[in-house]
């Protein structure tokens, strides 16, 4: 039996500040401080945290209803919460799979208690930073055929590593390792790094999160998060022509039309939605960038 992580209480933690942004209680005084720190330099910040929600919904949804895909790794998953992956797969097709991976103390209390009683998804202990550790995982490689195509969710994660990870690194692992018809969903934080509103607003979230308790947090330009998705082919995010492939959370193909104006906040969170080619398809053919 795996032996879980001790809960510290005293340093925010990634998955709790997430929690207290959308709304959730499973988070400590030392979570919220983080929160408030953050609104009070971007109000909007929570609403941005729930686009980031909807997203999932409608990508989990199109990659079993039109994809086909009936097996899900989520990485760095987070707390369970309404409308997690499991539960949008399963209302497409109640025979997908579902393995969630986090090293979070307090994730894993929660995620076994609530998880054990659905036969068809999982959680392990594992840090997405070792790609290797977590496919060997006993849970991870007993669950999933990686023979078959998969749904790998990178979603809101590589943003709290720092470049001395090696995110991209870590990132492409992950990919080598998926069967051909994979695809990967992927959220990031973004910085136009331009000197535009959203570049200053990025830059001061960033310090929020950076000198606070969590101490994490990088916004990235796309072009080093096209880095991360190098060897995808990235699907276009609307049926517009020429439509570009990463685009804020609340941009990809929506529901319907805007229900509000764009602000500046919007560009910080973006999204981009990968399917692992055959290995005979030319390099040429790959979409792998934005326009």
């Amino acid at each position: 039996m795996p032996t879980t992580p001790r809960v510290d209480d005293t340093k925010a933690s990634i998955a709790r500040v997430y929690d207290a942004f959308v709304g959730g209680k499973d988070n400590f005084e030392v979570d919220r401080e983080v929160y408030k720190q953050v609104v009070r330099v971007a109000p909007e910040a929570p609403r941005l945290a729930l686009d980031g929600r909807q997203f999932l919904g409608r990508a989990i949804t199109y990659l079993v209803a039109e994809c086909g895909i009936d097996q899900f790794l989520d990485l760095g998953c987070g707390f369970p919460t309404a409308d997690n992956t499991h539960q949008v797969a399963n209302r497409a097709n109640p025979d997908a799979v579902t393995v969630y991976v986090d090293n979070d103390a307090t994730v894993a209390a929660h995620a076994r208690a609530i998880l054990e009683r659905d036969p068809n998804t999982f959680f392990t202990a594992a840090d997405l930073r070792d790609p290797t550790g977590v496919l060997q995982d006993h849970i991870v490689a007993g669950t999933l055929d990686m023979r078959r195509p998969l749904g790998l969710l990178q979603a809101g994660t590589l943003h709290h590593l720092d470049d001395g990870e090696r995110p991209g690194e870590i990132m492409r692992a992950y990919t080598a390792a998926l069967a051909p018809g994979s695809v990967v969903v992927f959220t990031h934080f973004c910085t136009p790094a331009d000197g535009s509103p959203s570049d200053h607003l990025a830059g001061e979230i960033e310090h929020c999160f950076r000198s606070s308790s969590m101490g994490t947090s990088r916004f990235r330009t796309r072009e080093d998060l096209r880095s991360f998705l190098h060897g995808l082919e990235l699907l276009p995010a609307s049926a517009a022509p020429d439509a570009p492939t990463i685009v804020p959370v609340r941009d990809w193909w929506p529901c319907g039309p805007p229900t509000r104006p764009r602000e500046p906040m919007d560009e910080l969170f973006v999204a981009a939605i990968g399917r692992k080619p055959d290995s005979l398809m030319p390099q040429t053919n790959y979409r792998n960038e934005d326009r």
